[in-house]
């Protein structure tokens, strides 16, 4: 089996169902605006994000046999390879409950199905089947499957000379990190709760920030909502801070800013035009309506408007 330069991994997808409700009040008799479906999953998300960039990409993990239709038609329309292995019952529904008024999002979300033994082992066949190129390893994990698999999956890749992009958080990340992946993206609040403290300054999440490169991560990259984003390496660390805009909806903002990370990658941009078209593919998912608007116009309109800086200026 063959697969193209770029693979996605969503062990734990979704079908988001965002519920707009106007001043929701917890508590409280609501009543719904709207309602959308769409597939999802983290790692589903940024492969929809590569694919309307252009990118040949593959979306693995799991799908439930009795709602695979959303996804199939999902994956189709967008190009992406469907490689996921099917298994018994439904996909989880996540619920997000999004509020114009107080621009606030509210999750609810599900377990998924558990895979089986059986199914790890046919997974473990294709992470192991994967040469070169990127694997993006987002997202939650189903219920019962071990905390260390995203941890044995990078070792896994990188033998195989695969480079990875990890998007997790908790334990999952905790462990994954002992593996070096070439980049993370955690948000401010899940970069605290891996550390254990607060960060509530800019200085804060640099500093935490070069503490994991040092721990053997190429580039991490902190999303802290409408004061930007900061990019650390090694050798250099900007902050990306974005226009103000007309936020629409936040579902699927971050995994946007990953695909854009990916794709100055694959553009070996510098790490401030990196920034640059990472925050700038956030926006796009922040402010885009279903209106057949040109993705790449969208983003690349938005580039220009991101201010880049350095901690010192």
């Amino acid at each position: 089996m063959s697969f193209p330069s770029i693979t996605t991994l969503t062990l734990n997808p979704a079908i988001d169902r965002t519920v707009t409700i106007p001043v929701f009040t917890a508590g409280a008799v609501n009543r719904v605006e709207s309602t959308s479906d769409r597939p999802g999953g983290k790692g589903i998300n940024v492969a929809a994000a590569l694919a309307e960039h252009g990118n040949s990409v593959a979306a693995l993990g799991f799908l439930g046999r009795d709602n695979e239709t959303a996804f199939t038609t999902f994956f189709a329309k967008r190009g992406i390879e469907d490689h996921c292995l099917r298994l018994n019952g439904s996909t989880r529904v996540g619920i997000k409950i999004t509020d114009p008024v107080r621009h606030e999002t509210t999750d609810i979300n599900f377990p998924g199905l558990t895979p089986t033994f059986t199914d790890l082992t046919a997974l473990r066949a294709q992470i192991a089947a994967l040469k070169g190129g990127w694997c993006v390893l987002a997202g939650s994990l189903p219920p019962e499957v071990p905390t260390s698999i995203y941890r044995e999956f990078i070792t896994t890749l990188k033998t195989n000379g695969v480079r990875t992009v990890l998007d997790s958080s908790g334990e999952a990340l905790r462990q994954a990190l002992k593996a070096g992946p070439d980049c993370i993206k955690p948000n401010v609040h899940e970069l605290e709760a891996h550390l254990g403290r607060a960060l509530p300054t800019e200085a804060d999440v640099i500093a935490a920030a070069r503490e994991i490169v040092a721990g053997g991560v190429h580039l991490v990259v902190v999303s802290r909502g409408a004061e930007g984003a900061c990019f650390v390496t090694a050798n250099e660390t900007v902050i990306a801070r974005p226009p103000v805009v007309t936020v629409r909806s936040t579902v699927g903002a971050g995994d946007a800013m990953v695909a854009g990370i990916l794709t100055a990658q694959l553009r070996n941009l510098s790490l401030a035009d990196t920034a640059r078209l990472a925050t700038a593919f956030s926006l796009s998912a922040l402010t885009r309506t279903e209106d057949g608007s040109d993705l790449g116009a969208v983003v690349e309109a938005f580039v220009s408007r991101v201010q880049i800086s350095n901690p010192s200026s």
